[in-house]
């Protein structure tokens, strides 16, 4: 097996469990390996602490598999480790019931490069790593044999596929989708879930618990979602009570599937809500010209700083979607507000809202602060800006 030597004193993420070894840490690589391939990680000295997947082509030239030297990193190894994944989540009183649960997150589960969520009887896989990529055949038979479940489906086309070179890949690789379409239940809504086509796997699984407190939240409130994508945070909000809820997004096909997901629940009032395609940047300045406000306000935007290079660019979105977001606000009301950028960490984004609000001249408090769904673990040393952050902000 081909060993991968550090330079010297790069060895310390390693002893605090960080899994990524970057380009700058590496020395050389002694032997021959293969984009995917297990090499030993050794240090300058000659240790050896770990066992990880080489990619030549990426600026994170290995991940670890195991901190053990010695694994054998194999197929038993992958059944074992997806198999001890999903009994993490069955552990979870939270997901009883949940018909959408993310199985496997990556190296919080110490399967890096590694996404499946399962709804319902489908598991949507994503391999987005050498590695990952490497052991499909293994991972997938893991999870036939520990989820039972009859389809499924690859969605193996991010663009960070590229940067491991990597060509993108989706179909089904165990079974075949239902013909009639992919739904499910979360928290009494009925959803659309578009596995072939819609973002990451065809949901927002890291969002469940932020939608239902939207829901606790909209009794009797004038509700206003933006970025609302298929409306998942409307329907909670109508489901809660929410005097109207308008919802923006730029996606016209976003807002039809959001339209179908209001028919499949014929419980809420659809009078109550008003769909608006946008740019929500400028409709934000529009609603703020002609005078309404709203009381309570979801701001959940796509990802604006994919990396720490783009965070200042990145600020200046954030910053002016809350500014106008909390001079929308009537007193009294709620901001629930999301990033899921990894280059805005949890601290700087608390810095950015606090400023959005100085500058919108209200006195806001932190009543919340919301995070991703139980079946979404952020890892022991993997950054936590790589993950769903967020605030909600009540302004008096």
């Amino acid at each position: 097996m081909a060993q991968l030597i550090l330079n010297p004193g790069k060895e310390r993420s390693l002893f605090r469990r960080h899994p990524w070894i970057f380009a700058g840490s590496v020395d050389r690589l002694d032997g021959r390996a293969r984009p995917g391939d297990t090499v030993t990680v050794v240090t300058a000295e000659g240790k050896a602490l770990a066992r990880a997947a080489w990619s030549p082509e990426s600026q994170i030239r290995a991940r670890v598999w195991s901190f053990d030297a010695e694994a054998a990193i194999d197929h038993a190894f992958f059944k074992r480790a997806v198999a001890a994944s999903i009994a993490r989540r069955a552990a979870i009183p939270a997901l009883h019931g949940q018909e959408g649960v993310r199985l496997i997150h990556g190296e919080s589960d110490g399967l890096p490069g590694v996404i499946a969520d399962r709804y319902g009887d489908v598991v949507v896989l994503q391999l987005t790593s050498a590695g990952a990529d490497k052991w499909r055949e293994a991972i997938v038979a893991g999870l036939v044999q520990a989820t039972g479940c009859a389809v499924i489906y690859e969605r193996s086309d991010s663009e960070v596929r590229g940067l491991e070179g990597l060509a993108p890949r989706t179909g089904c690789v165990h079974g075949e989708l239902p013909a009639g379409g992919l739904t499910i239940v979360e928290n009494g809504v009925c959803m659309e879930v578009d596995v072939e086509g819609g973002h990451k796997t065809g949901f927002y699984l890291d969002q469940r618990d932020n939608r239902l407190l939207t829901g606790q939240l909209a009794a009797g409130r004038d509700v206003l979602n933006c970025f609302c994508y298929t409306g998942g945070f409307s329907l909670q909000a109508l489901a809660g009570g929410a005097k109207s809820v308008l919802s923006i997004d730029s996606s016209g096909p976003a807002l039809e599937s959001a339209r179908r997901n209001l028919a499949l629940n014929p419980q809420l009032d659809a009078s109550r809500a008003d769909w608006h395609e946008a740019d929500v940047f400028k409709a934000l300045r529009n609603l703020k010209d002609e005078g309404q406000r709203f009381d309570l306000i979801v701001l959940d935007p796509p990802k604006f700083a994919p990396s720490a290079a783009h965070a200042d660019r990145a600020a200046r979105a954030y910053k002016d979607i809350n500014l106008f977001g909390f001079r929308l606000l009537n007193p009294g009301g709620i901001l629930m507000t999301y990033s899921c950028s990894g280059g805005i960490g949890q601290e700087l984004f608390q810095k950015i809202v606090a400023g959005a609000a100085t500058d919108a001249g209200v006195d806001a408090r932190i009543i919340y602060r919301l995070s991703a769904a139980p079946d979404h673990p952020i890892g022991l040393a993997v950054p936590e800006g790589e993950y769903l952050k967020g605030l909600a902000c009540q302004v008096g």
